[in-house]
């Protein structure tokens, strides 16, 4: 039994718009992401680095405590570890304080980049380095870690940044 004339119109008419929609989506897919403007670059980048400050400070004041809440560090570490790992997308080049907006981001992130970049790759490693380790609950290498991590961020901000 054949199907009616008008279901095999309408099974083609549905086919070829899905085939569209996916060869369009395969199109802006592969198109490059526009870069950020340097004011929203700044901005997200500011906003990532005081997302940082609060996890890192929540971590600390748990670890100072008698009884340290697990869940609290882990979810500190954790928004470290993710927020870390975003970070270096948000210092694209004309970023910097040559853009004219107010940032506290020094030249030498784009005139050495390559170091900026390894510091960038430490930091993304030792705040994976202390997500892992929070995961274990053993609050004295929590404690080391975060202050290991700590010292990553320290060192950056001397480097690469006006108000250390």
């Amino acid at each position: 039994m054949n199907p009616p004339r008008a279901f095999k119109i309408t099974h083609i008419s549905v086919l070829s718009t899905m085939v569209a929609a996916l060869t369009m989506a395969g199109t802006l897919a592969a198109a490059p992401a526009a870069a950020p403007s340097p004011q929203a670059a700044v901005t997200a980048r500011q906003a990532g680095y005081k997302k940082m400050g609060g996890a890192m400070k929540a971590l600390n004041e748990q670890l100072k405590s008698d009884a340290p809440a697990k869940d609290v560090m882990v979810g500190a570490a954790r928004t470290l570890a993710t927020t870390a790992r975003e970070q270096p997308r948000l210092f694209p080049a004309g970023s910097g304080p040559t853009a004219g907006v107010h940032t506290d981001a020094l030249p030498d992130i784009w005139t050495d980049r390559a170091t900026f970049d390894a510091q960038m790759g430490k930091l993304i490693a030792e705040t994976g380095k202390l997500l892992t380790i929070t995961n274990g609950g053993d609050v004295a290498a929590i404690r080391a870690q975060a202050k290991a991590t700590g010292a990553t961020c320290s060192g950056c901000h001397r480097q690469f940044r006006a108000d250390s």
